[in-house]
């Protein structure tokens, strides 16, 4: 298989390209996880060159959607074929009264490239859903953001619904988004990531954490 050009789709961000290669690898009955790796190391080539500043929000967005339609196509591939293992539950969204969507989307992507099951609930989300969707999918790991200083709160409540959820152990907090800083963080007893790809490693530790 052209593993090559799995990783080129993804650097050049050609979501449509991503697509019928992965397809081509279900159809051919090739090897998914190597095909998965390949795309992986798009996405990390894609985050290299904008940590590096060669690339910006758009081709950061563009490379994650690419990742998104394949991994669309993989993941239900390994599910049928039983060798779908995870690294552990991730329940992620935005919080109430913040609808931004791009920088939690791209999170997603790469923690569900990463391994980890991911249940993405969207913008504007309540504290107490992401409990209850937690608590529903036995998460073990919930990563919260938020893009506005007026939004922030919300990250507490949710910092304060998981530890009196009942749940044992309770979720890991992870959050996320321009305003919040790794001493906000820190204050409401949450992990705290700067960027989506720094997301990854954190939930990483989080969930070795917990289920340590």
């Amino acid at each position: 298989m052209p593993y090559a050009e799995m990783e080129d789709a993804v650097v050049s961000g050609d979501a449509a390209r991503a697509r019928s290669l992965a397809e081509r690898v279900v159809e051919g009955d090739d090897d998914l996880a190597a095909a998965i790796d390949a795309f992986a190391a798009g996405i990390q080539k894609v985050g290299e060159l904008w940590e590096e500043g060669e690339y910006f929000l758009p081709e950061l967005v563009q490379g994650a959607e690419a990742m998104k339609a394949a991994m669309a196509v993989l993941q239900p591939a390994l599910r049928r074929s039983g060798t779908e293992s995870t690294r552990g539950r991730i329940v992620i969204g935005t919080v109430q009264g913040d609808l931004h969507d791009i920088g939690k989307t791209l999170v997603g992507t790469l923690l569900s490239a990463g391994g980890f099951e991911v249940v993405d609930l969207g913008s504007d989300v309540p504290a107490a859903a992401f409990v209850e969707k937690a608590r529903e999918v036995r998460a073990d790991v919930v990563a919260a953001s938020a893009l506005l200083t007026t939004t922030m709160p919300v990250q507490r409540e949710i910092a304060a619904a998981l530890a009196s959820s009942g749940l044992v152990p309770p979720p890991r907090l992870l959050v996320g988004g321009a305003p919040t800083t790794a001493v906000w963080a820190a204050g409401i007893g949450a992990a705290w990531a700067e960027n989506a790809f720094q997301a990854v490693a954190v939930a990483t530790a989080l969930v070795a954490d917990r289920r340590g």
